[in-house]
């Protein structure tokens, strides 16, 4: 049926009149209707609101619809509530895919309507498109009305325009017409496609052939009528292919599928409950965040599975929830979760015959939840309880998270299990005997994807992630259950952070094959023959058909599960496989059946012996070899001489967030336990706090971190927790040898200049800052300059102090939402902070003492936190004292994190450092400076060589001709000191630009240049992709990297190819001039010239999902030091070459990347022949700055340097050829 003329003419009166949010005078009206014209069309509304004299009149009005369906009754759209989320139980419902489904509000009596606004449902909000509204009078004329286009999320507020008066006849509850016919045939040809209310399996007959055929290689005589199924087929198959025989094959398909001889059972327990998709929490929530009573829902039985009658085994007299079912072994009873006696979630148990229910956890706290229950072999249960009082930090502590503890069976001796900062989903039994769950952690990660799949032993020991560790896909993983038979094969629903509740994708895996992003997905279901591909986006499975919730496996290709086949259909029962054939055992109108399970015995897996003594305070890390695993790739051994060790103190109910505890700083308090010396084979064992979430980071020499966690280990009272390495593959088996840390009794922690405390920038850092740096940087202009940060003020700037706002710009750190990969060893060490850079050249005689560094660095490597307790952030003190209560309660940690046990005072008194000498004056050279034109001459014609390096790229050298010049500068920093007289005595080549990413692929093809970090939270990809393009120049190459390459191209070419000592370096970048740039001075506009740190580093300030650049940012969140004088309109890298070169054809010897020399880093006076060249020294020298440093430190003199084995993730470099 097509929508009536008087439709279309509103509909392009409404587009007219798009622009107009509401009428322009009041209108009189009574009734207020919204239809949706059209076939094929269903109806929902969250709320629809009236105006009138501002106030909204529709308010509890009586309300009626064309029909309704789920429960959805037209009264919910004038309840008040405006909340689109479907379970909440306030959205109205019509029977789906009707022919112009209507509502309409009865006022009561005339109203002067200024404004009607629709909220409209979540994730379903396509199906308002096209939506008519209308305002009638008493006598049921149309005096007003308006159309929606696309409708979004939300509040919808309608344009009005004049009616035409026409009459409408009164709304007749149960009036909609049946959905179109046509389109019914249409979706029920093609598996995976819409197929309306439910009713409808899917499949080929390709499927049910590859079906049928394994069923009899794998059952053989077992599965006794395979052959007359293949026959039957054959002969249906003519008559398929005319558009006839549709049910014949439905009826076939089920007939040999349900012979499949893994259904031994004829029952299956399942959920009932009404409306679609209600009951379920969002990917960030657990129970706690749902409506506990209003629900129509019951824990039934399906019987026989053939379109069977679902009849009632257990519902709750007050519309409670029940739900996460979890059948006995023994199949004559179940837990679940549902509403106990005091109000809080519960664990309840009864019979499978219905009876004998009783509440199993305690009752006792009305303020703490249990729920989510699974059975242990051992007769113990294991369930989620919201004990830590803990609260989701990224809204800001308003859901409450839940980890697994461990009760009797009587619900005594309740014991936590888990520790995180986040929630715990969906505990499973694998035949192994250990536990199976979701685990939910970003501490300083990418929280839309850090959902990873953990196992654990069921006394909480062996806690070790399963799958997706560092995997921004799958983002969640919700109801994986095991394959039985196998330890590494199960199925899990993959679904999104935002966008639609736990279902999602059913897909099968194979941790054996791999854990990380897709290697170990085996196959999505339906997806026959296909790869699965590792998409990373946030609502990831949003418009992806069919969706599953709780499969069931019966074997790695057969499965039990409930899909919902289309946005219009219902949740159902089906039994899929993996040839794609989907076939619905039963669905039920106005219903969703949830939770499919077997009512059959299963055997008990193997008992995992208790080996946790409660009673004990400590537990012991052992690890065989740090060097081990890919986290500290490439690091020579010795280089880790410690581990600093941390604990992490997760944010309290209604506080919490990504800028909480610091600015661009870490989610958690982080309370410093101190450190640990490794033995010499890199092995250790000492002593940790049981029952708390510990982190450890590998330090050197100088106690900078080499790598970072970002996550935590617990080991319970008594546990020895082991790991091979650093972030070692759990496919890899331990080394075979005995280490030394083995043989020696476990070390404790020797604690970090004080008590365990949490660390606070005013308390661990202020004192540093009195002592060595408030003389001069006291908010006083010096010198001239007025821009010096000043450390001295230690007065509030919000929640932190001014002095941490002035100081924290100069460190680079992971900040709140790091690249979710592993890092790149030391991507975010100290010696990459300008701040440790220029302290360590020596920053005007100051020189800091050991303890000093110590602090600074620990800062540094703890994410510059600002605070160290959440009651300096106004954590509640109830709450506080409630979660140490509970701590002791339930975990037997004693503990104080809250207190503070080094008050900040400024008892520091500033030492002055010794005043500098004056530098010695530079020397004269002959014929220095030179103009541009005395440059140009004295490079001579023919100055370019190309190098051929194969599949059509090249590398483009300019001649640099020999000289002398005074190498240095007096104005810089003593490690540019003295200048000396240095002499070039041949002419050389060196690279027009820096080597590209092509160019270096040539030699390296698997080389990645990785990510920048971005700002801010709520991260929907990786950060910045610095291989965007291949003309960028490469990164993150070590200096041995980069002379492996000059002698794979001397080897190709015949040339001798390296890379250019200082020297070369500095006279080639020069080209004549005497100025601290090549270009001119400071105060030179480089837009054209150089890729520096200018004001596009502004768009570095981010906000939202997806986080894009802020309009006029602030300088809380645009902080970054650059020069804003000048734009040079890139904010990262640039294409090599995008900037004019100086006098000698040279390109970007100023920022884009920081350069590789061959010489080492030795004081001056620079000299040739005292080894600086050679091959034995550690730190290179690097030159030039880049696209983050600001012109001082992007100078023709300006040195810098890191280890010969380190990637900087703003470091290149350029090759030369010598004669």
């Amino acid at each position: 049926m097509k929508h009536s003329h008087w439709m279309t003419a509103l509909l392009l009166a409404a587009l007219a009149l798009s622009l107009s949010a509401a009428t322009a005078a009041p209108v009189m009206g009574r009734y207020v209707r919204v239809t949706l014209p059209g076939d094929d069309r269903t109806l929902s509304l969250a709320e629809v609101q009236v105006f009138s004299r501002g106030a909204n009149v529709a308010l509890k009005c009586p309300a009626v619809q064309t029909s309704t369906d789920h429960g959805g009754d037209p009264a919910r759209a004038v309840d008040g509530k405006t909340d689109g989320e479907w379970s909440r139980g306030t959205i109205t419902h019509t029977v789906e895919g009707v022919s112009e489904p209507a509502w309409e509000v009865n006022l009561g009596e005339l109203k002067a309507i200024e404004k009607i606004v629709l909220w409209n449902r979540d994730n379903y909000e396509n199906r308002l498109d096209r939506a008519v509204v209308q305002v009638l009078d008493d006598a049921r004329k149309v005096v007003a009305q308006g159309a929606i286009g696309k409708a979004g999320g939300g509040a919808i507020t309608v344009a009005l325009s004049p009616g035409k008066g026409e009459v409408l006849a009164a709304i007749k509850p149960g009036a909609d017409k049946p959905r179109n016919k046509k389109v019914a045939r249409r979706d029920q040809k093609s598996a995976g496609k819409p197929a309306g209310e439910g009713g409808s399996s899917f499949g080929t007959p390709a499927s049910l052939r590859l079906a049928v055929q394994d069923l009899m290689a794998t059952f053989g005589p077992r599965y006794p009528k395979g052959a007359d199924f293949l026959k039957r087929l054959a002969a249906l198959e003519p008559k398929l292919a005319s558009g006839q025989g549709q049910d014949e094959f439905a009826a076939l398909q089920k007939e040999a599928l349900l012979a499949n001889p893994l259904i031994d059972f004829d029952k299956i327990l399942l959920v009932r409950r009404s409306g679609s998709g209600g009951g379920l929490p969002a990917n960030w929530q657990g129970n706690s965040s749902l409506k506990k009573n209003g629900y129509d829902n019951e824990i039934a039985i399906l019987s026989p599975l053939n379109d069977g009658e679902v009849k009632t085994v257990y519902k709750p007299e007050k519309g409670e929830f029940v739900g996460d079912v979890d059948l006995h072994f023994d199949a004559d009873r179940m837990l679940f979760s549902t509403i106990g006696k005091n109000g809080a979630w519960a664990v309840g148990e009864v019979k499978v015959d219905g009876t004998g229910y009783r509440q199993v956890s305690p009752d006792e706290h009305a303020d703490i939840d249990y729920y989510d229950p699974v059975y242990l072999p051992s007769g113990k249960i294991i369930c989620d309880s919201t004990s830590g009082y803990q609260g989701v930090p990224c809204v800001s502590g308003s859901d409450y998270v839940a980890n697994l503890h461990v009760m009797d069976a009587n619900g005594k001796n309740i014991r936590r299990l888990c520790f995180e900062q986040d929630n715990d989903w969906c505990p499973v039994m694998m035949d192994n005997g250990r536990v199976l769950f979701l685990r939910w952690e970003y501490t300083d990660s990418a929280h839309y994807f850090s959902r990873v799949l953990f196992h654990m032993n069921p006394d909480g020991t062996d806690q070790k992630a399963f799958y997706g560790s560092n995997s921004y896909w799958p983002n969640s993983l919700f109801y994986a259950r095991p394959v039985p038979g196998s330890n590494t094969k199960f199925v899990g629903i993959v679904t999104g952070h935002h966008g639609v509740r736990r279902m999602g994708e059913l897909v099968l895996f194979d941790a054996g094959m791999g854990r990380f992003e897709a290697d170990g997905a085996v196959q999505r279901i339906p997806g026959y023959g296909k790869k699965v591909e590792a998409i990373t986006k946030d609502t990831l499975v949003d418009g992806s058909w069919p969706k599953f919730l709780h499969p069931y496996p019966l074997s790695e290709k057969y499965h039990l599960a409930s899909m919902l086949p289309a946005g219009n259909g219902r949740w159902g029962i089906y039994l899929v496989d993996v040839f794609d054939n989907l076939v619905l055992l039963k669905d039920v109108a106005g219903y969703s059946l949830y939770e499919p399970v077997p009512v059959r015995k299963t055997p008990k897996p193997f008992i995992v012996a208790d080996k946790v003594d409660p009673k004990l305070k400590d537990a012991f890390m052992y690890m065989t070899d740090i060097y081990a695993g890919p986290g500290l790739k490439d690091v020579p051994r010795g280089k880790v001489k410690a581990l600093r060790v941390y604990k992490y103190e997760y944010s309290l109910r209604n506080v919490g967030g990504h800028y909480d505890l610091g600015m661009e700083g870490p989610w958690d308090a982080h309370i410093i336990l101190g450190t640990v010396p490794l033995e010499a084979d890199g092995s250790v064992m000492f002593r940790i706090p049981a029952n708390t979430p510990v982190a450890f980071q590998p330090i050197d020499a100088e106690g900078k971190a080499l790598q970072l966690m970002r996550s935590w280990t617990v080991g319970m009272p008594g546990e020895v927790v082991s790991c091979v390495g650093c972030h070692e593959d759990q496919n890899v088996t331990s080394p075979n040898y005995n280490a030394i840390a083995a043989k020696k009794l476990p070390q404790g922690i020797a604690p970090w200049r004080g008590p365990a405390r949490g660390f606070s920038f005013i308390r661990e850092v202020q004192p540093v800052l009195d002592k060595y740096c408030v003389g001069c940087h006291d908010g006083q202009e010096r010198s001239g300059r007025k821009d010096l940060p000043d450390f001295a003020d230690t007065g509030k700037h919000g929640r932190y102090y001014k002095s941490y706002m002035a100081l924290h710009p100069y460190v680079r750190r992971n900040g709140p939402e790091g690249d979710y990969h592993l890092l790149t060893p030391l991507e975010f060490h100290a010696d990459t902070s300008e701040l440790v850079q220029m302290l360590s050249k020596g920053h005007h005689n100051v020189k800091l003492d050991a303890e000093a560094w110590d602090r600074l660095i620990t800062w540094i490597d703890l994410n510059v936190p600002a605070l160290g307790t959440w009651t300096e952030r106004g954590a509640k003190p109830n709450f506080v004292d409630r979660r140490k209560e509970l701590a002791r309660l339930y975990a037997n940690v004693q503990d104080d994190p809250e207190v503070i046990v080094n008050p900040y005072e400024r008892t520091e008194k500033f030492v002055p450092p010794p005043a500098e000498s004056a530098p010695p004056a530079a020397p004269k050279v002959p014929g220095w400076p030179m103009t541009k034109e005395q440059a140009k001459q004295a490079q001579g014609q023919g100055g370019l060589m190309t190098l051929d390096m194969g599949n059509q790229v090249a590398l483009r050298l300019a001649r640099i001709p020999a000289g002398q010049f005074p190498m240095g500068s007096s104005s810089e920093t003593a490690w540019e000191r003295p200048v000396t007289p240095v002499k070039i005595e041949k002419p050389y080549w060196i690279g027009a630009s820096e080597v590209t990413l092509k160019q270096y692929r040539q030699f390296d093809p698997t080389h990645q240049n990785g990510i920048y970090d971005r700002h801010y939270k709520d991260q929907v990809n990786r950060g910045y992709v610095m291989d965007a393009d291949e003309d960028f120049p490469v990164i993150r190459v070590t200096w041995d990297e980069a002379m492996a390459f000059c002698k794979w191209l001397s080897a190709k070419t015949g040339k001798k190819v390296t890379l250019p000592t200082e020297a070369q370096w500095e006279w080639a970048c020069r080209a004549g001039t005497d100025t601290p740039l090549s270009f001119g001075d400071f105060n030179t506009d480089f837009s054209t010239l150089a890729n520096l740190a200018d004001v596009k580093m502004k768009e570095c300030a981010v906000s939202g999902v997806d986080p894009k650049p802020i309009k006029n940012p602030g300088k809380d969140v645009d902080f970054i030091p650059k020069d804003i004088r000048f734009n040079d309109g890139v904010l990262h890298l640039a294409k090599v070459a995008s900037y004019a070169p100086n006098a000698w054809g040279l390109h970007d010897m100023h920022g884009n990347v920081a350069e590789w020399t061959r010489s080492a880093w030795m004081p001056y006076p620079y000299n040739d022949a005292d080894g600086r060249n050679g091959d034995s020294p550690e730190k290179r020298v690097i030159r030039g700055g880049s696209w983050r440093d600001r012109q001082h430190r992007s100078t023709s003199s300006y040195r810098l340097a890191f280890p010969r084995w380190q990637k900087v993730y703003n470091v290149g470099f350029r090759v030369v050829v010598e004669q």
